[in-house]
């Protein structure tokens, strides 16, 4: 009898762990949610500075590196296939808008090309992305 009443003790003073491994499991969910949806040009830009800076959540991002070179979703694009791009990624999201990172040693001529291309493409809003000064 006395063991019986031991381990009774031992059970109640035992931590329940599974409510822990719920808020775990849920976290983990969480985030491989909104990691998925996180997305990168495909290069590392070095933005110039600006004195405005607006915080834009967009699906098309177009980067330029400092060798003029255009990436779209982490893939290398030519200026002439760039439209093209652009309108089949406006065909997954209609209302897209495009945020341009350009480097700062990046041609001017090179970018204003890419603006171009976009509008063609049928963009609304275009945004040229810079660090906050």
């Amino acid at each position: 009898m006395a063991k019986s009443k031991s381990a009774a003790d031992e059970e109640a003073g035992a931590i329940d762990l599974t409510p822990m491994l719920d808020v775990v499991f849920i976290m983990l969910i969480f985030f491989i949610v909104t990691a998925s949806f996180i997305k990168e040009p495909g290069i590392e830009v070095d933005r110039p500075d600006a004195t405005t800076v607006a915080d834009v959540k967009t699906p098309i991002l177009i980067a330029i590196s400092s060798e003029d070179k255009i990436w779209v979703n982490k893939t290398e694009v030519d200026s002439r296939q760039l439209k093209l791009q652009i309108e089949a990624l406006l065909a997954e999201t209609p209302k897209g808008k495009v945020v341009i990172q350009a480097d700062k040693e990046a041609s001017i001529k090179l970018m204003t090309e890419v603006a171009q291309a976009a509008r063609e493409a049928g963009v609304a809003e275009i945004t040229v992305a810079a660090n906050a000064k």
